[in-house]
């Protein structure tokens, strides 16, 4: 076990100097600041939505606890090395619990160790260790891991204990991910088709029974959320079959992980690398001289089931096809590869650690290649605009990076993504904001007014302010300003034009009111202006 941690460390270690990529960890670090801030959201976490508290239809209350626990030690999050340190940990845990199930399911003990160490380095699963966000996934898999554990070790020996905790990593699973919706039935395949357990044995059905309670449990509470979760039964079935290809594309991955992307989407992904690992992984069980056919069922029962909840995710709502959502899943395949050439035949102990180690070399090299493209946002969405060149909203964001430093090519690229998707969130904002670079103000208020009922994005109202400044609308600036400071109360800038227009507009008292507020803000106020409102 000591070499799975060396390995862990050894791929993972220069994940430590990366910084955000601005896909959602800059979300929870820096937007969320107030919220981390406060401990006492670490109970509020599981009555509110994760991206908003009343309007969001994922519900992930311990990854947001997880956040805020962060926080407390990364000097209010500006130690960004913090975050990586955690998740790499958290990743060697899994390593850990993994290579103890696969032990409890009687796989070999250099087997074990081997398919642990390409679940360690394997490039597939790096977005869940080296993207900060991707600690969702490496928490559900810790108490899944731990669930199975637990409840193999119950159905063998029946102690009370270990069915209380299976219990208590069972109810943390579904607090972290609704995909932990398939960790019973995973166990059941484990326990009867893997392990030969009767089906109807009375410490199973004692623990179908507790299995069911913490699935009662977790919907209760997550019933109490504000999270709104709109289901059109019609919409999630044609968006299901449209997603079925995904299970080519996620094998391939797995088998040939050389097609790998930061942003991937279903229609910037080639389906030959999948095709190539099914024929593959099929030669391989079909070659093999000992195999259990039942066992071979299990793992591709694992691979399915934990892949559904990926299945099931609508259209509407993410269209990208993230590889970290893999880091359950791969373990049906792992739990295949005893069942194949590589491992059944008559090869010494000696011939298959050099084969593993070898493989094992060969993915921590293009885990190492990888994993480098989320050391920072410029490179994160270079690559994920080169591997998925039809997503406005990669195009979108590496534009957006490259507003400062080649403002004609961000242009070019804002204009690239308009026509992909003009409805794409941000886009219209980020289209406004390029037009008034541009000095075209008026130009810009339609995108900006388009972007609002899109997103309601509260960066619009500081741009539409400026509009109204030129319409003459000076009224209206005030409003747009208003609105903007109750998210953003700190800008500099909205708040000396804020003041100015109080001014303007002969609002003395609001003018003076705003000043005040500016000093306690620690914000400067010119000399000139205090005078003249006589403080």
């Amino acid at each position: 076990m000591l070499w799975l941690a060396l390995a862990v460390f050894v791929v993972y270690f220069t994940s430590f100097s990366f910084g955000l990529t601005e896909l959602d960890d800059s979300i929870f670090i820096r937007d969320f600041h107030q919220y981390n801030e406060d401990l006492q959201n670490l109970v509020a976490s599981f009555h509110r939505g994760l991206f908003d508290a009343v309007k969001d239809p994922y519900y992930r209350p311990l990854f947001m606890d997880s956040m805020i626990l962060n926080y407390q030690v990364s000097d209010h999050g500006q130690n960004i090395v913090s975050y990586h340190v955690i998740n790499v940990l958290l990743h060697l845990g899994s390593v850990l619990l993994l290579y103890k199930l696969f032990r409890k399911l009687a796989i070999k003990e250099l087997h074990a160790f081997l398919l642990c160490l390409v679940f360690a380095v394997h490039p597939v699963l790096s977005q869940a260790v080296a993207w900060i966000p991707g600690r969702n996934d490496l928490l559900l898999a810790i108490f899944v891991f731990s669930f199975l554990i637990f409840s193999i070790t119950y159905a063998d020996g029946g102690k009370a204990k270990h069915l209380v905790y299976a219990a208590l990593s069972l109810i943390p699973a579904y607090f972290t991910k609704e995909t932990a919706v398939f960790a019973a039935p995973v166990a059941f395949v484990l326990l009867v088709f893997v392990l030969q357990k009767k089906w109807n044995d009375k410490n199973n059905l004692i623990q179908y029974a507790v299995w069911a309670g913490c699935f009662v449990l977790w919907y209760a509470v997550r019933s109490t959320a504000t999270i709104q979760t709109q289901i059109f039964p019609a919409q999630v079935a044609h968006d299901f079959l449209g997603r079925l290809p995904l299970i080519l594309q996620y094998l391939g991955k797995v088998i040939l992980p050389v097609n790998l992307s930061v942003f991937p989407t279903q229609q910037d992904t080639v389906y030959y690398y999948g095709i190539a690992a099914l024929l593959l992984l099929a030669a391989a069980i079909f070659l093999a001289k000992q195999k259990n056919t039942q066992v071979i069922f299990s793992g591709v029962a694992v691979f399915l089931l934990f892949l559904l909840p990926v299945l099931f995710v609508p259209n509407n709502l993410n269209e990208q096809s993230f590889e970290h959502r893999l880091y359950l899943p791969i373990v049906g395949i792992l739990l295949l590869l005893p069942q194949t050439i590589l491992l059944s035949n008559k090869f010494t102990d000696k011939q298959v650690l050099i084969g593993g180690l070898a493989l094992a070399g060969v993915l921590a090299v293009l885990n190492y290649r990888h994993q480098k493209n989320f050391q920072d946002p410029l490179t994160f969405w270079t690559d994920a605009m080169a591997t998925s060149p039809h997503s406005a909203y990669a195009t979108m964001m590496l534009a957006s990076r490259l507003d400062k430093d080649d403002f004609a090519r961000s242009c070019e690229l804002f204009r690239r993504a308009y026509q992909l998707n003009p409805k794409e969130k941000y886009l219209n904002y980020y289209m406004g904001e390029m037009l008034q670079q541009k000095d075209s103000v008026l130009a810009s208020e339609p995108y900006l007014l388009t972007e609002k009922r899109i997103s309601n994005y509260y960066q619009c109202d500081f741009y539409l302010a400026r509009v109204a400044i030129e319409k003459k609308d000076f009224n209206g600036a005030v409003k747009y300003l208003q609105d903007y400071l109750k998210t953003d109360p700190t800008n500099k800038i909205a708040n000396n034009n804020l003041l100015l227009l109080y001014i303007d507009t002969q609002q003395p008292g609001m003018a003076t009111a705003q000043a005040k507020k500016m000093k306690l803000a620690g914000l400067d106020v010119p000399p000139q202006l205090l005078q003249k409102l006589g403080l």
